[in-house]
């Protein structure tokens, strides 16, 4: 019973984290969060870039795929202004490229 009662609190205060930008701005959002929205998305990415190629490359084996993924996030995310697509797209081309070719 204490578990469902941890679940539902958990769910209560997700929902209402997710609702509160509904609630606050409902007129119009301020300047600061509409620059937060138009520059989180590529520093997301850039993180993900950094994460990615933290440990350095040892061998062409891992260069190449790393780079040719990261070219196709680069070239997807200009030309569809899509992050998702463009991550899912990056992560799905160097799991083939891996586990296929190299």
């Amino acid at each position: 019973m204490f578990s469902y009662l941890l679940i539902f609190v958990m769910a209560a205060v997700t929902i209402a984290i997710r609702f509160a930008p509904f609630v606050l701005f409902r007129k119009k959002a301020p300047a600061f969060i509409l620059y937060l929205g138009k520059t989180l998305p590529a520093c997301a990415m850039a993180m993900l870039v950094v994460y990615c190629v933290r440990n350095g490359f040892d061998s062409m084996n891992d260069f190449l795929p790393q780079c040719i993924a990261a070219a196709a996030v680069i070239i997807s995310y200009h030309l569809k202004k899509n992050t998702a697509l463009s991550v899912f797209l990056g992560t799905l081309l160097y799991m083939f490229l891996v586990q296929r070719v190299f």
